[in-house]
């Protein structure tokens, strides 16, 4: 499979729909993940609960992928993330039932057909905005 359908899958099968399947296939059991909050352990174990907690806060968690670039071992990817809010998100905020859409940009390397390390970055200043959250001086 080549390096864009397996990130395409990725976003699709694993975060937007929990695949655990999809996530045997596609994540090294050694990945190593730059992106989790601090709050979740580290690895795969680590992104698959943030995966799951981030569904539970937006149950129809949708992830579009618009741009993919690849060189080499590595895929970079531009998405927009959009979900309604009505779970608590990361166990601080409670559900506040409103639609949010956030940008992001996630770096992965592949090695034998499987993700075996990311990088991500989220707007997560916007969707704090959209969720009514009271962000202060940012």
């Amino acid at each position: 499979m080549d390096p864009k359908s397996i990130v395409r899958r990725f976003y699709d099968e694993v975060v937007g729909h929990g695949s655990t399947a999809a996530a045997d296939e596609l994540l090294d059991p050694n990945l190593i993940d730059h992106g989790v909050p601090p709050a979740f352990p580290s690895g795969r174990a680590g992104f698959l609960q943030f995966a799951a907690s981030l569904k539970a806060a937006f149950p129809d968690l949708r992830v579009d992928v618009e741009d993919l670039i690849t060189e080499g071992d590595r895929v970079a990817a531009r998405v927009m993330v959009r979900g309604t809010h009505l779970g608590p998100l990361f166990g601080r905020l409670n559900a506040t039932g409103r639609s949010a859409a956030w940008t992001g940009i996630d770096m992965f390397r592949l090695a034998k057909g499987r993700i075996v390390e990311r990088w991500n970055e989220r707007d997560l200043l916007s969707l704090l905005q959209q969720l009514g959250v009271d962000v202060g001086l940012f």
